[in-house]
C-alpha cells in the first residue's frame, strides 16, 4: 500500500507541477494571456500541497525522489502536450531517474 500510494501521489504531484509550469509557459511566451498563467500559479500551489501528503517524513528524500518522477513526466507531457519526440537518450535517462526514484523511496532501511 505505501508504494501504490506514494507512486500516485508522485503522479498527482507531477500533474500538477509540469501542468502548473506548462500554463505558465503558454500564458506568457506563447501569449495566451494571464488567466493561463493564475491557472498556473493555481496548480503549482497545488503541487507543493500534494507533495507533502507523501507517507514518508523526510522532505528532503521525498523532494529528491520526485526529481525523478518529474524528468519521466516532463518528457511524457512534452509528447502528449506539444508533440515532443524523445530520442533513446532521452528514454534512457527518464529510466535512470525512475530507477534512482524507486532506490531513493522504497530500498528497504532498518529502522
Amino acid at each position: 500500500m505505501f508504494v501504490a500510494r506514494s507512486v500516485a501521489l508522485f503522479v498527482l504531484a507531477a500533474l500538477f507541477e509540469i501542468g502548473g509550469a506548462w500554463l505558465v509557459w503558454q500564458g506568457v511566451r506563447e501569449h495566451r494571456g494571464w488567466i493561463w498563467v493564475g491557472a498556473g500559479v493555481i496548480a503549482l500551489g497545488l503541487y507543493g500541497f500534494a507533495a507533502t501528503l507523501q507517507p514518508d517524513a523526510h522532505f528532503g528524500r521525498v523532494l529528491a525522489a520526485y526529481g525523478g518522477v518529474f524528468v519521466a513526466g516532463s518528457i511524457a507531457w512534452g509528447m502528449i502536450a506539444d508533440g515532443y519526440r524523445p530520442d533513446r537518450y532521452d528514454l534512457l535517462g527518464a529510466t535512470v531517474c525512475l530507477a534512482g526514484m524507486a532506490l531513493i523511496m522504497f530500498a528497504p532501511r532498518g529502522g
